[in-house]
């Protein structure tokens, strides 16, 4: 794709696809994302989506810049869909583990697009959205503007890299996949206690826990450490 985006006011195209539908931005991100996840990155492509599409190739260049500007919207709605439905409770905690939660979930369940675009940063609706939602749960929870920026900072970072590992795993071929949780038997729990007394005295534990993400734990060390870190006294913002 080239430098010829359509300014969003004029770029509607009313004369319906071959598949019946009326192009929009909408429509082709989640095009995309279907595609990407049958296909992974080499689904996006200007001949792939229009096929896909119904429509002219180059009537994509009307809503996206070129592929990375088509990237950085999937992962955006990503990010708008694991907002979808969440509410705030008022306790900073019970929230910002929700918000947690929910980013890693929604992550893991494209996989193939998280792997391409959990790094990025978007700028875009849903992402500011995110940040402006993180930053108002630690300010109105009694945490310092100098403070909160820097747990938003770990708290997204920590979550963000959870999904990619995660993502990227869940993304791998089914036979990579089941041989990666093979080792655990096929290896860890042949090890000898003589050389290695840990695995062996924790391998039952070990290779059970390892079949799931870490990153519910991981949360709840955060938030721990973060709960040591609130002020006291600190008067919630209003």
């Amino acid at each position: 794709m080239s430098e010829r985006v359509v300014p969003e006011g004029s770029r509607q195209r009313r004369r319906p696809t071959k598949q019946g539908a009326v192009l929009s931005e909408q429509l082709i991100v989640e095009t995309a994302l279907r595609l990407v996840a049958q296909h992974g990155a080499e689904a996006l492509s200007v001949r792939r989506l229009g096929a896909a599409l119904g429509a002219d190739p180059s009537a994509l260049y009307r809503y996206f810049r070129n592929t990375d500007d088509l990237l950085l919207a999937i992962a955006d709605e990503i990010i708008g869909r694991a907002q979808d439905g969440w509410t705030a409770t008022g306790d900073w905690r019970t929230d910002l583990r929700s918000m947690g939660l929910r980013i890693h979930a929604r992550y893991l369940s494209h996989p193939q697009a998280a792997v391409l675009g959990a790094y990025r940063t978007t700028g875009r609706p849903h992402e500011t959205r995110a940040v402006e939602r993180i930053l108002g749960i630690l300010r109105s929870g009694g945490f310092p503007d100098a403070l909160a920026v820097k747990i938003y900072h770990a708290f997204v970072d920590q979550a963000l890299a959870f999904a990619a590992q995660d993502a990227a795993a869940a993304a791998l071929p089914t036979a990579a996949r089941e041989g990666d949780q093979e080792v655990w038997q096929s290896v860890y729990g042949k090890l000898s206690a003589d050389t290695h007394p840990n695995i062996a005295a924790t391998y039952p534990l070990l290779a059970a826990d390892m079949r799931d993400s870490g990153y519910p734990f991981a949360l709840e060390l955060m938030l721990s450490a973060v709960a040591a870190l609130r002020p006291q006294e600190a008067a919630p913002h209003a």
